[in-house]
């Protein structure tokens, strides 16, 4: 069965219950919220204070789901984490059928900048953003060179810096770090993007710590052990899990990258469950979730 055959059997059989339909599509999608909490050490993290991340994933902002006033209310929780850095991980549209208006890229932009931490923020952007923007799509399907799509470009105009496929150098404690973003793997098609890791690697010119953020964890077997910590969103943590298990999960691995902190051969991926909703706005047993990150 596919995501949307899954979606559409789900709210028939949700149509058959009002207490199911009032918690899939208000209680747990519009009420709950978790902050998740990982500790990760990174490979050449010399002692000085830990680094607190808070990862900022999937809002998929649309009317009346996810409006800006809700937005703006998840922008102050996160700030009262008290970050250090904060990370943007990708879809901040929605693009399912059940939304009523879509907010203008400036505006979700403008209340994303209100996000506040001592090092910056920094954001990628991912496959819905991508899919939203239907001329830069339709352009980089048909072969031609594009550029950064609309709500990239909102993000700079309001002083946050997007990260396609580039590598910046940070310092924490007065000693460096790398913080490299990566180009959506699904800007054209799942499992099709803008991604090029190898160019993003290279132009790390110091043997630093080094930090990739990229909006789908599949990318991760690829990932070298020189970068110690990936993360991510994507999955929603299967959206819909029904005693702990994901009907559908949007990765080429299933259930293997589905939530939470994942360590394989010495590296660290952490997936954030986001905050929105893709295909329909329901969750259940995947709340909504801001991620905090540990690092020492």
């Amino acid at each position: 069965m596919t995501r949307r055959g899954f979606f559409r059997w789900l709210g028939g059989l949700a149509a058959t219950s009002t207490g199911a339909v009032g918690y899939a599509f208000g209680v747990e999608p519009m009420l709950r919220l978790v902050v998740e909490r990982h500790a990760v050490a990174l490979r050449n993290w010399a002692p000085r204070p830990p680094l607190r991340i808070v990862a900022v994933a999937d809002p998929h902002v649309g009317e009346p789901f996810m409006g800006l006033s809700r937005l703006a209310g998840l922008v102050e929780t996160a700030n009262a984490l008290k970050p250090d850095l904060t990370v943007l991980l990708g879809d901040y549209v929605a693009t399912h059928p059940m939304v009523q208006r879509h907010p203008p890229d400036a505006e979700i932009a403008r209340v994303l900048a209100g996000l506040s931490a001592p090092l910056g923020r920094y954001a990628v952007m991912g496959n819905h953003d991508w899919w939203y923007d239907k001329e830069t799509r339709r352009r980089l399907r048909r072969g031609e060179a594009v550029g950064p799509i609309k709500l990239h470009q909102a993000f700079e105009n309001e002083g946050i810096p997007v990260l396609e496929n580039q590598a910046l150098r940070l310092e924490w404690s007065k000693r460096p770090f790398w913080l490299l973003g990566l180009g959506d793997q699904w800007a054209v098609r799942p499992n099709q993007g803008v991604d090029d890791l190898p160019a993003t690697l290279a132009q790390m010119n110091e043997d630093a710590p080094a930090i990739l953020l990229a909006h789908e964890p599949d990318i991760f077997p690829k990932v070298p052990s020189r970068v110690g910590l990936t993360l991510s969103g994507h999955t929603h943590a299967g959206q819909i899990r029904l005693m702990g298990w994901a009907p559908f999960i949007p990765s080429r691995y299933g259930s293997r990258y589905l939530h939470g902190l994942i360590k394989e051969e010495g590296r660290s991926l952490v997936i954030s469950a986001g905050l929105g909703c893709s295909v329909l706005p329901v969750r259940i047993g995947a709340p909504p979730e801001l991620t905090v990150i540990e690092i020492s």
